[in-house]
């Protein structure tokens, strides 16, 4: 089997000659890209002249091939035009029709939470901070990247997170990740290297988050939650612990002053470690946002932060700032697995804080999700008077307690039945986690939804609180 690089007006075509007869070799690999889709229809194929010189076969050869896949229908041809894969009325026959599940393919408003408003991305101002931090890079800065992330990044996430977050940091303390999951994945790595044997989490939180810390081999304990955020006081040997304190996921509770000092005195009794998930902290709505519980204890507290929500999670960038000790290990566990990022967005982000562009974005984005959060409690107030809504003081995303007649499950059917995708709370439950999580106590909650606010798209929104608070009424 001949095979051959076509790159004749500047397209790369790579075709399999098989067989003795090249004229019949050449049809059936020109059939097989169109009919496969790897030639999709429009696409000029080069001169027969240039690709018999690419190929190294006659021009002749070439020519008689086109002609009869032009009569077969797959290519088309005009004097003076050239050559060019032939229209199609249905799909390619190897690619097999693969109908959507119906309920996925009849959703139509997402407001199941995690994921902010992605059509509110600065596209403009990104751009310009991206051609500015290239503009002005050096040669230097377009290589591997430090395992820590490159240096302009590290300090104006240091400035922001010290000035927005009250975080006590210096660049040197500070690791860029590819957005939280490394994160985790890394602090439980090196806990478990270290000797950590278990990690309490929150009763209520994110499945995938638990999946990454028992991946890493460590069991987890989940706390109890309740209006005070996590039960604290019942933290004994466990190695860590990880917390939401400046907005719960998914309840929405802040961690109370008193469990805020409990927990930071347990860690440095017990050399134990806190990480501290600040997903969505800068977005606060009833007073001033809740500082980081990492200034309390800078050297036992491990802070994580990410773009996900205040840009888009598509950036794939968030950040640690760690204790001393735990630096030298997060950073060769990082280098060890080639978990390097992209330079080039590192930089970009780095001009977008240090230009105020991140500042101005994030204002304008609390701005934004207030009004969202204010128009979906009053909306459910109105036409679904018998919902409770909860954990509205911050994030982007709202608990729903259901009626005394609707369930979970027969709420999220019903909103799926009316093109919403909706998320219930038992599912982000640690019970819900089986075997993954150890409950000492089952974390306890009216039966409610987890309506994720940001999602849908400005001109959708509307829309889409008039159907859930039909799917509430009944």
């Amino acid at each position: 089997m001949q095979e051959t690089w076509a790159t004749s007006a500047g397209l790369d075509l790579h075709l399999e000659l098989s067989g003795s007869r090249v004229r019949s070799g050449l049809e059936s690999a020109l059939r097989s890209a169109v009919r496969s889709g790897r030639l999709p229809p429009g696409t000029a194929l080069p001169s027969s002249r240039a690709l018999a010189r690419d190929l190294g076969i006659a021009r002749n050869t070439v020519a008689d091939a086109y002609g009869q896949l032009v009569a077969e229908g797959w290519l088309a041809a005009r004097h003076g035009s050239g050559t060019w894969v032939a229209e199609r009325t249905g799909p390619p026959a190897d690619a097999a029709v693969r109908p959507a599940p119906a309920a996925a393919a009849a959703i139509r408003y997402d407001l199941r939470p995690g994921v902010p408003d992605l059509s509110a991305f600065p596209r403009g101002a990104w751009l310009a901070a991206a051609r500015r931090s290239l503009a002005t890079a050096s040669a230097a800065d377009l290589g591997y990247p430090d395992p820590r992330g490159v240096e302009q990044l590290r300090a104006a996430l240091a400035g922001y997170l010290a000035r927005a977050r009250g975080v006590a940091v210096t660049p040197d303390r500070v690791v860029v990740c590819a957005g939280y999951a490394e994160a985790l994945g890394l602090l439980c790595q090196v806990l478990r290297a270290s000797g950590a044997g278990v990690l309490a989490v929150e009763g209520f939180g994110h499945p995938a988050h638990w999946r990454i810390a028992s991946g890493s081999g460590l069991r987890l304990s989940a706390l109890e939650v309740d209006s005070r955020g996590a039960a604290t006081s019942t933290l004994s040997d466990e190695g860590a612990v990880l917390l939401t304190p400046a907005h719960q996921f998914p309840l929405g509770v802040a961690l109370h002053p008193s469990r805020r000092r409990q927990v930071v005195d347990w860690a440095a009794a017990s050399g134990a470690l806190v990480i501290e998930d600040d997903y969505d902290g800068e977005f606060r709505y009833d007073r001033q946002a809740v500082g980081a519980l990492q200034s309390l204890a800078p050297e036992h507290v491990a802070y994580a932060g990410t773009a996900s929500k205040s840009l888009v999670p598509g950036l794939r960038l968030g950040w640690l700032v760690l204790p001393a000790r735990l630096i030298d290990d997060v950073v060769a566990a990082k280098a060890t697995a080639l978990r390097l990022g992209s330079s080039l967005d590192q930089l970009a982000l780095a001009e977008f804080i240090a230009s105020g562009g991140y500042d101005r974005q994030v204002r304008r984005a609390r701005l934004g999700y207030r009004q969202r959060r204010d128009r979906l409690v009053a909306e459910l107030t109105r036409r679904a008077p018998a919902v409770r809504v909860t954990g509205i003081a911050a994030g982007l995303h709202a608990v729903v307690t259901l009626p005394a007649d609707l369930t979970e499950a027969g709420a999220v059917a019903a909103a799926a039945r009316r093109g919403l995708a909706v998320q219930g709370l038992s599912a982000l439950s640690a019970t819900a986690a089986g075997s993954r999580v150890d409950v000492r106590d089952a974390p306890s909650h009216d039966p409610a939804l987890v309506v994720g606010y940001a999602t849908p798209p400005g001109h959708a929104f509307t829309t889409a609180v008039a159907r859930l608070s039909a799917v509430l009424r009944g």
